[in-house]
């Protein structure tokens, strides 16, 4: 019985920290209607079900209450701050950590987050 509380629990914090990184855009359009397609920010428009990266670093689904949106991107989270800094590289969605004083060579990083 502890074991599955203690999965529970887990699985509980697991979904609470994916969703902290997620976003839901409402569909326009009358209530009660199901959609069969989706239109972004950018006016594309896009099926039912269908999934797609921005340029925002973010995986998108068009869904019938709207467009769900989640970050892609893995940030370190277990580094020496003090003497490492991360950097973000927008056209891979990715950081990487270096050493404050010599850039060229890289931290260990024990830990990554969404």
């Amino acid at each position: 019985m502890n074991a599955l509380l203690g999965s529970l629990l887990v699985f509980a914090t697991f979904v609470t920290l994916c969703n902290a990184q997620c976003r839901v855009i409402p569909s326009e359009g009358a209530v009660g209607a199901s959609p069969s397609e989706c239109r972004d920010s950018d006016g594309a428009t896009h099926p039912l079900k269908a999934e797609w990266n921005t340029g925002d670093c973010e995986k998108c689904s068009c869904e019938e209450n709207g467009i769900h949106c989640c970050s892609i991107v893995l940030k370190p989270a277990k580094y020496d701050e003090s003497k490492c800094e991360k950097i973000f590289h927008q056209e891979t969605c990715s950081f990487t950590v270096v050493e404050k004083e010599n850039p060229a060579k890289t931290c260990v990083v024990n830990g990554w987050t969404m």
